[in-house]
């Protein structure tokens, strides 16, 4: 390989950022930690390293005598789709019981599946994948607001052990938006003067949330409290 080719390798690195860029924009837009340059030097990666793969018989070592050099750029796939499981793996975190970046983790791993297939010239396929992964993103996100939104919720309340009838009335209002008044977890804190018990729940809306929220801090004995809705 030399200058010359450069040109036949612009367009498949071009392509790469550019669908890159595509699906990286919509995780920007939402706030992601892996959002738009994390997009673009995944597929930008992934494209050089299958490009790098099928011109294989232009890398510069020296084959022993009698012998052919056979290619196999379906292993450079493999080993980049198991590479980027570990970046995957940095956007995922947990926060209580909720699990998040599950979504972003799922767009960079199709964002190095389009790279490679942009790679090995496959322009057609890499667009479609493109084009259906900003849909599944964007516009179904879109079509999601306008439907009833149930979202699970992950609530912790803390109350005064000695306050009375301090977890009846908490479980009632846990209840009045769908919670199950059986908590997850129980925990005394502060010495054993305080407790924390958490709840799953669903919630229809962001009006039920702050409906439960204003309730919580109303409640005598409640002094802290945490609702955590999962969102990817």
């Amino acid at each position: 390989m030399d200058l010359a080719s450069l040109p036949d390798f612009a367009l498949p690195l071009l392509a790469a950022v550019l669908a890159g860029g595509l699906i990286g924009f919509e995780r920007e837009w939402r706030g992601r930690a892996a959002g738009f340059r994390t997009h673009i030097l995944v597929c930008l990666a992934s494209c050089l390293l299958m490009e790098a793969a099928v011109s294989q018989g232009a890398w510069r070592f020296a084959a022993l005598p009698g012998t052919e050099i056979v290619s196999d750029p379906t292993r450079m796939a493999h080993g980049v789709l198991t590479g980027i499981g570990f970046l995957c793996a940095g956007v995922i975190f947990r926060a209580g019981f909720s699990i998040h970046g599950l979504t972003t983790a799922a767009s960079l791993w199709i964002t190095a599946a389009i790279g490679l297939l942009l790679g090995a010239g496959l322009f057609e396929l890499a667009a479609t994948g493109t084009v259906l992964t900003v849909v599944i993103l964007a516009a179904l996100r879109l079509v999601s607001v306008r439907l009833p939104q149930q979202t699970i919720v992950d609530a912790a309340v803390v109350w005064r052990r000695d306050a009375p009838g301090a977890e009846e009335a908490v479980e009632a209002a846990i209840g009045e938006i769908g919670g199950s008044p059986g908590g997850d977890r129980y925990e005394l804190l502060d010495g054993g003067e305080s407790v924390r018990r958490t709840f799953r729940l669903r919630a229809v809306g962001d009006e039920s949330l702050k409906a439960l929220a204003s309730r919580l801090r109303a409640l005598e004995g409640v002094t802290g409290y945490r609702l955590d809705p999962r969102d990817d």
